[in-house]
């Protein structure tokens, strides 16, 4: 016979089962709850270095941010460069710091003194001139940062205030159009006058290619340059530049004119169409950079030809931005891959640039 005592102990005993089965179901659903929380969902992809780092790298686990000086906005090529970089930092999940100097290098100081205090990881610096930065390269050393150079060079003696440079060989391009000049007038033993529209001056594409044309072009004694003058890399400026060349006498005028970039080459050929010549036939022009407007004048036939000069330095520069923060070794010098183009390839190639 079952005592009201059996009754309620075995009564018992079930509710401290049925409470004890709340308590573990309750723990279970806290615990799968913690798990969701602990893994949030990104907001980039998984390696922040999209593309550039390896899955197992430890830098793709943080947000890396880019510093980036840029010296102006003084050109279609300038435009393209900046473009490329802003892309290129977007795509690799970079965060970029973009500061445009105006051509001010003085600005270019503060924009980086200001990443230093914001404590970048990396600084890049594309400057407007070579020389006077010894100072504030020690300044980003003495804070832990490394530093990039792009596009211009720097003139210091000591090299390992920076850890790479990407840019173009700006020598070499002045020598292929030194070449170009040559080769087409090979069969003119005459006396030749060429005139020459330099860059910012102090900035090492106007210094590179000018000394690049220059050493070749000292080697053939019926050419000559009888005119240079700086038209600051601007359309503007190579207009003013070469309405003054033919304001001398028509017999002091040149056959040949090399344009350090294809902005001042295009406002020259508006200059040589008002003093009653034809660009291209009357006067060779030959240009650096290789924009589109460039070779939309050569297919015109105004321009003659265009040594490249690739401002598409995105990629490279996270590359080298992914390469950093891995902790491995770049090269001194990183050089990008160029070509020169004629008229006769203009028509053809015309549709394939990308700036």
């Amino acid at each position: 016979m079952i005592t009201l005592r059996t009754v309620l102990r075995r009564l018992t005993l079930l509710l401290l089962v049925g409470l004890l089965l709340l308590l573990l179901g309750g723990c279970s659903e806290s615990a799968n709850s913690g798990v969701q929380q602990a893994v949030p969902t990104p907001q980039h992809s998984p390696a922040v270095l999209t593309g550039l780092l390896p899955s197992g790298d430890t830098a793709a686990a943080k947000q890396v941010v880019l510093g980036f000086s840029q010296l102006g906005s003084e050109s279609t090529w300038r435009e393209a460069n900046t473009a490329s970089i802003r892309e290129a930092a977007a795509e690799a999940g970079i965060t970029l710091l973009l500061s445009n100097a105006e051509q001010d290098q003085q600005k270019q100081f503060e924009a980086i003194r200001s990443f230093i205090r914001r404590k970048v990881d990396v600084i890049a610096v594309a400057p407007v001139v070579q020389t006077g930065w010894e100072p504030v390269l020690l300044e980003i050393r003495q804070a832990g940062i490394p530093v990039i150079i792009v596009d211009r060079s720097v003139n210091v003696e000591d090299r390992s205030l920076y850890v790479t440079f990407i840019g173009s060989d700006f020598y070499q391009e002045g020598v292929k159009a030194a070449k170009y000049v040559i080769d087409k007038l090979r069969h003119h033993p005459e006396a030749i006058r060429i005139a020459e529209l330099q860059g910012t001056v102090g900035s090492t594409p106007s210094i590179d290619r000018g000394r690049g044309f220059r050493k070749l072009i000292e080697e053939r004694p019926n050419l000559e340059i009888t005119m240079s003058a700086p038209a600051d890399f601007t359309q503007s400026g190579g207009r003013e530049v070469m309405r003054t060349f033919l304001q001398q006498p028509r017999e002091k005028w040149p056959r040949v004119l090399f344009s350090h970039n294809d902005d001042m080459a295009i406002g020259a050929v508006d200059a040589i169409r008002e003093a009653g010549l034809v660009p291209g036939e009357d006067m060779i022009i030959v240009s650096v950079d290789g924009t589109r407007r460039a070779f939309e004048q050569m297919t015109a036939g105004n321009i003659n030809a265009v040594v490249e000069c690739n401002p598409l330095l995105g990629p490279l520069l996270m590359q080298a931005v992914a390469e950093i923060m891995a902790g491995r070794t770049l090269p001194k010098r990183m050089v990008t891959p160029e070509d020169i183009y004629t008229q006769e390839l203009a028509a053809m190639e015309v549709e394939n640039r990308k700036y």
